[in-house]
């Protein structure tokens, strides 16, 4: 690592920052920037100005539950309507643009990021509990994702494709169009990155946006659009509304005026959509809904490694990603050794304010989760063992937000449910196996497939694992996350079975042509 934050990009494979003075000096700056702003009051914006509502909802901070971080206007079903329309109106421009050009103004957005990034990370830190290197992992992905997809067009030269001919007069181009106006719902989780990925996605091949940020995370999806509009996105093309899903969602769902939809989020939330949305004919619904990712450790593995990538990804934000780490099969000749190193390493997290230097955890999102990480745990001391942790933390400085224990429980029979569905919770269950093969079976009795990782040493049980495992995203021997940590251009992040509806992924070469649709120009041509 070099000395300086400048030097190189923070990823979610950054392992530490220790060497990184100028991004913890620059990080504290903005921090006591945004903290001077806390409590301020943030309106919707549609067709190039806000729009106010008559009711606004509280933010509180996950870190201390009595703080208000601001206070967010609600729209409205009427307002959802006029934002499509503004959206609908400023489709036929946008596109015509063309993609050079609407990528220029896209690129103008990343780089505004990248030199908000601090300021960025300090809110996201404050608003969903990520500690420092996780949010601003999240902020230069978002930049990363939004400069990738541009590249992506650039190579295609807009998707515009010479073809054959029947007879020499013949002239055939494809063309691959955009569908027009798309409802980009996003969660709290990477508030910026899945944000701005989703939205870029949707706008660098045409479409206009009516974005609904998580009611979890409001302030990072507000500075979101004031970035579009400070890149200079024209008005309509990307419209913001903060909002309930029953009111907001629910008319991006239902309205016969909105083209497409992308989503990522739970898998109830997920299926419903995708369910409601095609009524009359069939719309794009691109679908992430997560997933309950394996990990596997074979006799031949490097085990301090192994131990410290599934802590990283069962733990890392709380367990609280779609990647997350939430069963490790290991095999039982060396079962006891590498818990004794996980056990270590768990032990060592450090739980606290997400912005302080030294926290690897932070707070749960909010009061449902923390709540229901209650739950899974009574139901794990009753019907299984608790290895390591499973307590609500009630110390010093911790008791107004949601902290809790990372947990390792095992002994579970293979159909409990707290085996088989997504919690969101730092809450890890570990099971011994005979051998690979009896981990690889395991591994794959899910109905989801998103992640998956694999600590071998050993060639032949690599080649079955990438062969074999149902799962969209796939690593070995990964130190810095066994399932987590995909990068734009770098790993493609596809869901498979109930982890996504398309077989084709963010982060991905593929990613942009779903938020098109083909068509043929033939022209015949006169001699």
């Amino acid at each position: 690592m070099g000395k300086h934050a400048g030097s190189f990009k923070i990823t979610y494979s950054t392992m530490n920052a220790e060497l990184l003075e100028d991004f913890h000096q620059q990080f504290d700056i903005a921090l006591a920037k945004v903290k001077n702003e806390i409590g301020s009051e943030h309106q919707n914006w549609v067709n190039g100005e806000t729009i106010k509502t008559g009711s606004s909802k509280e933010k509180h901070c996950p870190t201390d539950s009595t703080i208000i971080l601001g206070k967010f206007a609600q729209a409205s079903r009427k307002q959802t309507d006029t934002a499509i329309q503004a959206a609908q109106n400023a489709f036929v421009q946008w596109n015509l643009i063309g993609w050079e050009k609407r990528c220029k103004l896209l690129l103008n957005a990343a780089k505004i990021i990248h030199d908000r990034r601090h300021y960025l990370s300090a809110v996201m830190s404050l608003e969903v509990g990520k500690n420092r290197l996780e949010a601003m992992g999240d902020t230069e992905e978002s930049a990363d994702l939004i400069r990738y997809y541009c590249q992506i067009m650039a190579k295609e030269n807009g998707f515009i494709r010479q073809m054959g001919r029947l007879t020499p007069n013949e002239n055939v181009k494809g063309h691959l169009v955009p569908f027009g106006v798309w409802g980009v719902i996003a969660p709290f989780n990477f508030p910026l990155a899945l944000s701005a990925g989703m939205a870029a996605g949707a706008m660098v091949t045409g479409n206009t946006v009516i974005f609904k940020p998580s009611n979890d995370a409001p302030w990072t999806g507000a500075l979101l659009n004031q970035i579009f509009v400070d890149a200079g996105i024209p008005k309509g093309v990307f419209n913001l509304l903060s909002g309930s899903g029953s009111v907001v969602g629910d008319e991006l769902v239902s309205n016969p005026a909105v083209d497409g939809l992308v989503f990522t989020g739970s898998k109830n939330v997920g299926m419903d959509i995708y369910h409601r949305f095609s009524k009359i004919f069939p719309k794009p619904c691109i679908i992430e809904m997560g997933g309950k990712n394996p990990a596997i450790v074979t006799k031949t593995a490097d085990l301090e490694a192994a131990a410290e990538g599934i802590m990283r990804s069962a733990f890392g934000l709380g367990g609280q990603k779609c990647s997350a780490c939430s069963r490790a099969y290991i095999e039982e000749d060396i079962f006891k050794e590498f818990m004794d190193i996980l056990i270590e390493k768990t032990m060592a997290i450090v739980i606290g304010d997400p912005t302080a230097r030294e926290t690897f955890l932070g707070p749960l999102i909010n009061e449902g989760a923390y709540s229901s990480y209650q739950s899974y745990m009574e139901s794990a001391r009753q019907d299984g063992t608790v290895v390591y942790g499973g307590n609500v933390c009630t110390g010093s400085n911790l008791e107004k937000g949601y902290f809790v224990e990372p947990a390792i429980i095992k002994d579970l029979p293979n159909d409990h449910p707290l085996v088989k569905k997504e919690l969101f919770s730092p809450i890890l269950y570990v099971r011994s196996v005979k051998g690979f093969q009896d981990a690889l079976t395991l591994a794959n009795d899910t109905e989801y497939g998103l992640t998956a990782g694999l600590f071998s040493n050993d060639k032949k049980e690599i080649d079955d694992f990438f062969n074999s495992i149902r799962a969209g995203v796939t690593y070995v021997n990964r130190r810095s996350g066994a399932t987590t940590g995909a990068w734009p251009g770098v790993q493609p992040f596809c869901g498979w079975q109930s982890s996504g509806s398309t077989g084709k992924g963010c982060c991905g070469p593929y990613y942009v042509t779903q938020f098109m649709r083909e068509q043929s120009r033939t022209i015949m041509e006169t001699t």
